[in-house]
Order: structure tokens, then sequence, then C-alpha cells
């Protein structure tokens, strides 16, 4: 009898205790199994009512209008991309973009508040844009655009991307010029997967190139320095980033960074050039945005070609994983 209790009590530890602990410490992390179930019901997802896709049961405290909301996921993620991508983009970029907006958010919110109160604000210079959806149909957007955004927020429910099993800054932006940037070049920070990767095709995008002309005196003022000699002298050796923008540049003497020169500029990115023509300073950027993780146009692109959001989100964040987030 002491023996079969022995059998008897481990038997119940290995298959009760366990297990139950296993489980437990489980319920702490990203889950990564159910991710493949929930691409695979894409479809499923999107015939649901629209009613329970909105019901995620995670709200987020959004700083709206100088005052704190809590705002359901969906509906805030939503909200994002009306103000983020144009509606007329391909379904897997708009889904590309959802992906990286959720995951932004919930990194966020998981992490401490970025606002006194809250986890995101809706100023674009600060953290994501934002349009309500009567805003947008108000100023001309079509019923038919906003449902669209809408299945490609429900499409993706509850997806989110990791590296090592933790939410990845999932930063984004408009257009590259061609190739993005990695964050050592921007941040000063290596981040194994915000690595400079091509993104071809973005020739349509709005802001492509720019070219703005400044004179002589007001781009040395704006830069801080006295002039010692003739505009026609200044530019001195230049270094590039591996994505292409201006890592230094030697202007009169003045050794800059290339974020600090589009800092004090007002550039549109650091991928520029710069021409001296007489007595004024003649600059020609490249892309939009600080050029780290997604380039917007670079995700249409690769849509418009057939390409998967998961293919998206692969080629802008490699060596992430594509897996469903539920809260604790």
């Amino acid at each position: 009898m002491k023996e079969n209790g022995k059998i008897w009590l481990m038997a119940l530890v290995m298959g009760v205790v366990l297990p139950a602990l296993f489980f437990a410490v489980a319920e702490k992390v990203v889950k990564r199994p159910s991710v493949m179930q929930s691409v695979e019901q894409t479809d499923n997802q999107a015939d649901r009512t629209e009613s329970a896709l909105f019901h995620t049961g995670i709200a987020v405290p959004v700083l709206h209008e100088n005052r704190y909301e809590q705002m359901e996921l969906n509906t805030y993620l939503t909200c994002v991309l009306l103000g983020e991508m144009p509606t007329e983009f391909d379904s897997e970029a708009l889904k590309a973009q959802a992906v990286v907006a959720r995951t932004y958010t919930l990194k966020r919110n998981t992490t401490g508040l970025k606002h006194q109160g809250g986890a995101v604000c809706t100023d674009a210079t600060c953290c994501q844009a934002y349009c309500t959806m009567e805003d947008f149909l108000q100023s001309g957007g079509s019923q038919e655009a906003l449902d669209k955004v809408k299945r490609a927020v429900h499409a993706t429910a509850q997806q989110v991307l990791t590296y090592q099993g933790a939410l990845i800054e999932a930063t984004y932006f408009s257009c590259s010029g061609g190739k993005t940037e990695d964050a050592l070049a921007v941040w000063g920070a290596e981040i194994p997967y915000l690595q400079s990767v091509d993104s071809p095709g973005e020739e349509n995008a709005v802001h492509y190139t720019d070219q703005v002309t400044f004179s002589a005196k007001n781009f040395a003022s704006r830069l801080g320095f006295i002039p010692k000699t003739s505009p026609v002298a200044w530019l001195g050796q230049i270094t590039y980033t591996q994505g292409g923008g201006i890592d230094t540049i030697v202007i009169d003497g003045n050794s800059y960074k290339g974020t600090e020169i589009r800092q004090k500029l007002g550039l549109r990115s650091t991928a520029f050039t710069i021409q001296i023509i007489g007595d004024s300073v003649q600059i020609t950027t490249r892309g939009f945005g600080h050029r780290v993780g997604m380039s917007q146009y670079g995700a249409e692109a690769m849509a418009v070609q057939g390409s998967t959001y998961p293919e998206i989100l692969e080629h802008y964040y490699p060596g992430t994983e594509l897996v469903a987030y539920l809260q604790n």
C-alpha cells in the first residue's frame, strides 16, 4: 500500500500539479500557438459581426484633445489607420499597418505610460496619427473605404510582432526613398530587427523626393555657425549610413550629424544632397520620415506585387515573429 501510495502521489504531481504550473507561467507571456490559427481564420474573422470584433477586452488610455480617454483597442486602431495610411492602399498593406500599429500601441501600454495618464496620444509628431470615423466621413471619405479599414483591423485581430518573446519597437514611416535606415544610424541604438533593407517601388510616393532652398545667410544661421569662407567653399567631407542617409557632413569646417541637419533645417529625411548655387543652398531629400522600420509606401508596393501582410512584415522587421497577443 505504501508503494502504491507513492505511485499514486507521483501520478498526481505529473498529471495535475506540473501541467497547472506550466499553464500558469504560460499565461504571463505572449501566446504563440494560436497565431497560425488566427491567420488561417482571417476570412472567418472578417465575417464576424462588427460588435463582436470591437470587443477585444483591451482598453487603451489615449490622450486626445487634451484629455484622457479609455478607448477600445480596435476602435482606436481603426482611427489610427484612417490617419496614417491612404484608404486606397491595398488591403494587405493596410493589414500590415494594423499589425504594426497594434504592436506599437500595446508596447506603450505594457511598458509604462509615455504620457502622464495615457499610453499614447493622437499627435502624429509624437505617437500615431488619428482620425475619427466621423471626421473621415464628414471630410469626404466613403463608408466603403471605412469598412475596408475596419476589415484590415478585424482580419489581424490580436496579431502583433515580437522578438525573442517581447513586443518589438514597431517604428514606421511614410517613404524611405528606396532603402530604409537602421536604428543605430538614427537613434544610436543597435536593434537586431530594425536594420536597413531595400524598399523598391516607392516612386509614386507623395514625398519620394523634395527640394528646398535656403539663402546662405539663413542656412548658416539655422545651423548655428558664422561663415569663415564663401558658400562655394563650405562643403567638406561627407560620410553615409548603411541606408544611404547622411551620417556626418563637414560644412565650413564644422562637423554635423545628418540627423542634426534634418532637425535644424526641418528636412523630410536624412537622405539628402546639398548643392551650393551662388548665394543659395539647395537641398534635395529622398523619402519622408526617420526611415526606420516599415515604409508605408514600400508596403503598398509589395502588396501590389502580390506580397501578403506577413511577408511585408517579415521584410521590414527581419527576425521577428507574428504571434497572437492575449491580455493577461
